[in-house]
C-alpha cells in the first residue's frame, strides 16, 4: 500500500509539474529574468504548492497517526547550519543555471531530451559526492 501511495502522489506531483509548464527550463529562467522576458508563472505555481501544502497539514496533522504508517515522521531539527546553507545555495546556484530542480526534472525525463538526462545524472553525481563527503571517516589518518 505504501508503494502504491508513493506512486500515485508522485504521478500527481509530476502530472501537476508537467502541465504548469515547469519542466521547461527556460520558463523557470524567464521567471529569474527580472529585467527582461520575466514569466511570473513560476510564482503562481509556488504559491499554489505553499497554500495546497498549508492546507494539507493543518487537516493531516489532526489525525492520531497518518493512514498507512504507526506515526508521523516530521523533522525535528530547527539548526541554520553551513550544510543547510550550502546546500540552499548549490541548490540556487544549479536552478539558475540549468532551469531545472530535482522535483520537475524527473518528470521531464519523459520529455526524452538529452539535457534532462545529463542533469539528473550529474544530480545523481552530485547526490553521491555529497554522501561520500558525508561519511567520510574522521580522525588520525582520514582526509580532512
Amino acid at each position: 500500500m505504501r508503494l502504491l501511495s508513493g506512486f500515485i502522489v508522485g504521478l500527481i506531483f509530476g502530472v501537476g509539474i508537467a502541465v504548469s509548464g515547469m519542466i521547461n527550463p527556460a520558463k523557470v529562467l524567464n521567471f529569474f529574468d527580472v529585467a527582461g522576458a520575466w514569466d511570473p508563472s513560476l510564482a503562481f505555481v509556488m504559491g499554489g504548492a505553499l497554500l495546497t501544502t498549508f492546507i494539507g497539514y493543518r487537516l493531516v496533522l489532526r489525525r492520531e497517526a497518518p493512514l498507512i504508517e504507526a506515526k508521523f515522521q516530521l523533522p525535528t531539527a530547527r539548526d541554520i547550519d553551513a550544510r543547510l546553507i550550502g546546500g540552499s545555495a548549490v541548490f540556487g546556484i544549479g536552478w539558475g543555471i540549468a532551469g531545472f530542480c530535482p522535483g520537475a526534472a524527473v518528470p521531464a525525463l519523459g520529455s526524452g531530451k538529452w539535457e534532462v538526462a545529463l542533469f539528473v545524472a550529474a544530480l545523481l553525481a552530485g547526490l553521491w559526492v555529497a554522501r561520500m563527503i558525508r561519511d567520510r571517516p574522521t580522525g588520525k589518518g582520514a582526509l580532512a
